[in-house]
């Protein structure tokens, strides 16, 4: 079993560990997501990779169903309209609801499908999480309808993996595909490219989502873009 992690910032590398296990021991740490103190130890509440980020250690979940909190900002596919808003589909354990006023502009109650009608994508921000239902806004940049496309699934634990420590991993595929691509923290992800970079971004996603556990993930990636490059040239 793991009882300690690697603090040196140039050699520290997340380390799996299961529910009840001792990361780390010292009373400098602090419990981050997913882990307890108890006396000098930081304990696992859930299955994961183990960060220590300054003093702070989290782990980061690799399964599990998605949890919105607050915050969050998801993809959602239209999946009704009302007459104040439109019903989505963000993989969550609830419904999703985007009220006609998160909307930034102006839009004609009488036709609100002319914003966003059902089967459209869009990127949103949870504004709220309460009891049976969650609220939606996009009164934040960045925000809004994703036009063609496409979208594909993940799970919702990967992403961390698939975004990178401070969008490495993401901006490495979206550079060697020349994909755009917008991650959801529920795990739905979208692809705009050509027909040849959209299919490398998502091969790539799959590989991380497949071997998220396993070291030196950013330099296996990006052997396997280069490599699908030499290929198609």
């Amino acid at each position: 079993m793991i009882t300690k992690i690697e603090t040196k910032e140039e050699k520290q590398e997340r380390k799996l560990v299961i529910p009840g296990e001792t990361v780390v021991e010292g009373e400098d740490y602090l419990p981050g997501d997913f882990t307890r103190k108890e006396g000098n130890e930081i304990i696992a509440n859930r299955y994961g990779l183990a960060e220590i980020s300054g003093r702070v250690v989290r782990i980061i979940p690799i399964s599990g169903v998605f949890e919105p909190r607050r915050g969050n900002t998801v993809i959602g596919r239209v999946e009704d309209i009302t007459f104040s808003g439109w019903i989505m589909n963000i993989g969550g354990p609830y419904t999703a609801f985007l009220p006609l006023m998160e909307s930034p502009r102006f839009v004609n109650k009488n036709n609100i499908d002319e914003f966003a009608t059902i089967g459209d994508v869009l990127s949103v921000k949870i504004s709220n999480v309460k009891k049976g239902g969650i609220d939606l806004t996009l009164k934040f940049r960045g925000l809004g309808k994703l036009e063609s496309g496409r979208l594909i699934k993940i799970n919702s634990h990967k992403v961390p993996r698939i975004i990178g420590k401070e969008g490495s991993m993401i901006n490495l595929i979206k550079d060697k595909t020349k994909t755009e691509i917008t991650v959801g923290q529920n795990g739905f992800i979208w692809l705009k490219g050509d027909i040849d970079g959209e299919r490398k971004a998502e091969e790539a996603i799959n590989l991380i989502v497949e071997e998220s556990t396993s070291s030196g993930l950013t330099d296996k990636i990006e052997r396997f873009l280069g490599g699908n490059e030499e290929n198609d040239s």
